[in-house]
């Protein structure tokens, strides 16, 4: 792989393959690389290892790439995630100079071609607007729904308001985190956030909110308790 330093005078093609699966090969993406001319000094790669895709390839390759070259790939889709990806990624090239070519799409795309590059990446821009869309419409059907089911739409609630109210009136008789995180189940980081600066109550007050205590934890003792993590 050639380096930054050694790029020559001229215009060049440079290759990029990516495969999203560890079990996929490049082969393919590769020899149609090859045959398109490109030698594989000047040809990067990206592959998937683990649980999350590696990119350095494309890194390497948009810094390397300079004003007057061409990124060649098979397809489009090797360029991004998803169209919206790519489109910005097509576009952010065109800005520096740089075109872009796929070797295997149904429609070939090369934005140095005026006329049919051009208007193949007006169509990825209308695919990439209409999964946009269509998302949206799918996710408010889902809660559309939903909420006709009764289902509740949204983070499932992690604790029951009874809960949290047995926790503050807790809190008001001076119990620590740790106690209190003990007697409710509720974590301790949880704890932080719905009980805030609760204050302290002090003399008649405190004897009230003993007698709240006590009442809410006869009623607490009904609700389910947490298993242990």
């Amino acid at each position: 792989m050639v380096k930054v330093d050694q790029h020559p005078a001229g215009d060049w093609d440079l290759g990029y393959a990516r495969v999203s699966s560890t079990k996929q090969s490049l082969g393919r993406q590769l020899a149609a690389l090859a045959d398109a001319g490109i030698p594989d000094p000047r040809i990067y790669v990206g592959k998937k290892t683990g649980a999350t895709v590696d990119r350095p390839g494309l890194v390497r390759l948009l810094a390397y790439v300079r004003p007057g070259d061409r990124i060649v790939v098979h397809t489009l889709d090797r360029l991004g995630r998803n169209p919206r990806e790519v489109l910005n990624l097509i576009h952010d090239l065109r800005e520096r100079g740089i075109g872009v070519k796929s070797l295997a799409d149904p429609v070939r795309i090369d934005t140095a071609d005026e006329g049919m590059g051009r208007a193949a990446v007006l169509l990825l821009a209308l695919f990439a607007e209409m999964e946009r869309t269509f998302t949206a419409e799918r996710a408010a059907h889902a809660r559309m729904v939903a909420e006709a089911a009764g289902r509740r739409v949204g983070r499932p609630v992690a604790y029951s308001d009874d809960r949290i109210e047995y926790a503050r009136l807790l809190r008001q008789e001076n119990l620590s985190l740790a106690e209190i995180a003990k007697k409710t189940g509720i974590a301790k980081t949880s704890l932080h956030r719905y009980l805030g600066s609760i204050p302290v109550l002090e003399s008649s007050g405190a004897a009230a909110s003993g007698r709240q205590a006590s009442e809410a934890h006869a009623n607490f003792a009904h609700i389910p308790q947490p298993r242990d993590a």
